[in-house]
């Protein structure tokens, strides 16, 4: 039997609560995808709008496929939400500005529903997707104090106690992920994403992101135009937002519904995935050399969460590259293994590219390009 929405709500146990919220609508750039509700357990329930079903696609083409009827969530990876959903919501800074800004105004954020939440980021999340009623707090399209703001993050990070500048962190950067401080901020009509250091961080964590950006580009690795702004803070532009919309963007980890909390992927499986979505050997080939720069430069942060996919054009293509410096990963390990191993040998990575149909001497000639160029920038932070 399938349910609706309606019949969902009715069977849910009555709660009395200021502002409570039974129904979220989901739009993309204001065409209306869908509706969500929580199940009386509490996981999420999605159906589709009919006219998205017939002019619409598969926002989510594993977990929630281009048909009618009610689609209800499991409760683990993300505690009752779907993926592409869960992408819309702060991690790491981002939810520790969330927290503290809630708990400033008398709300306990661990009362809030996944529905709840959702509705606090409302127009201002990640990618394109929307949420009604939005209960979001909208920005001011310049921002240019990033000492101030930077300060303030780092009193944010070492202190219990809220700082004079909760609400404008929260503005700003209250539906970032990952673990630096960051900001979104509009500059010359272009969105720019600009991160500070962690209290954890060396003093130029800003200027090295920013060497290993132009690193990356240098090896063919495709990404936005990155700067450094005031000679440390790397900001980089934003790749889900254009001058005539959003881009609907999901991460690996909403696609797959892999926990990018701990070691949930092997690079296999992010080929596969790219083939099977974008059906295009030539973007595999960049998630192949994405991979190998990764794994030379020893980017070990290489979670679920920090490779995207994003649907444009009536189509799904590769995301532009994100968070490519060297990192420690889940125990000193790549936190997405290649070949099984969280050490892989060049053995390793050729076995991958052969798996995937790449030809081995095009798979060589990437691994020797990104070494070569490689070696320079790496030699240099070495010796420091």
């Amino acid at each position: 039997m399938i349910w609706s929405i309606k019949k969902l709500k009715a069977n849910a146990k009555e709660e009395v609560k200021m502002d409570k919220i039974d129904l979220l609508e989901v739009y993309l750039n204001e065409r209306s995808v869908g509706r969500i509700a929580l199940t009386p357990e509490g996981l999420c329930a999605f159906e589709y709008d009919t006219e998205w079903i017939k002019n619409g696609y598969s926002i989510s083409p594993y977990y929630l496929p281009l048909k009618p009827g009610l689609m209800i969530a499991k409760r683990d990876p993300f505690r009752g939400n779907f993926g592409v959903f869960d992408d819309s919501l702060p991690d790491g800074w981002g939810n520790l500005l969330f927290d503290r800004f809630l708990q400033e105004k008398g709300i306990n954020p661990s009362k809030l529903t996944i529905l709840e939440r959702l509705s606090l980021i409302g127009s201002t999340g990640r990618g394109a997707l929307e949420y009604r009623p939005d209960r979001s707090i909208a920005t001011a399209d310049e921002l240019l104090d990033f000492d101030k703001l930077a300060a303030e993050s780092q009193k944010l990070l070492t202190s219990s106690t809220a700082t004079d500048s909760l609400d404008e962190l929260y503005r700003y950067g209250g539906s970032s992920g990952g673990a630096r401080p960051k900001v979104f901020t509009k500059m010359d009509g272009r969105e720019w994403l600009v991160k500070f250091k962690a209290s954890t961080d060396p003093d130029n964590v800003g200027q090295t992101e920013y060497d290993y950006s132009l690193l990356a580009k240098a090896c063919g690795i495709k990404m936005q135009e990155t700067r450094l702004f005031k000679g440390k803070y790397f900001g980089v532009e934003r790749f889900d937002r254009t001058a005539t919309g959003k881009i609907h963007t999901v991460s690996a980890a909403g696609l797959l519904h892999a926990d990018y909390r701990i070691p949930s992927l092997d690079y296999s499986l992010l080929l596969k995935l790219t083939l099977q979505l974008t059906k295009d050997m030539e973007q595999v080939t960049d998630m192949f050399r994405l991979m190998v720069f990764n794994a030379v430069i020893s980017n070990r942060d290489d979670h679920a969460k920090n490779f995207s996919f994003q649907y444009s054009h009536g189509r799904w293509h590769l995301s532009p590259a994100y968070d490519l410096l060297p990192s420690n990963g889940f125990n000193g390990y790549h936190t997405t293994t290649i070949n099984g191993k969280g050490e892989p040998t060049r053995t390793d990575i050729l076995s991958l590219a052969a798996e995937v149909g790449l030809q081995k001497k095009r798979a060589e000639s990437i691994l020797e390009e990104i070494i070569t160029k490689s070696t320079p920038l790496l030699s240099k932070k070495t010796q420091k």
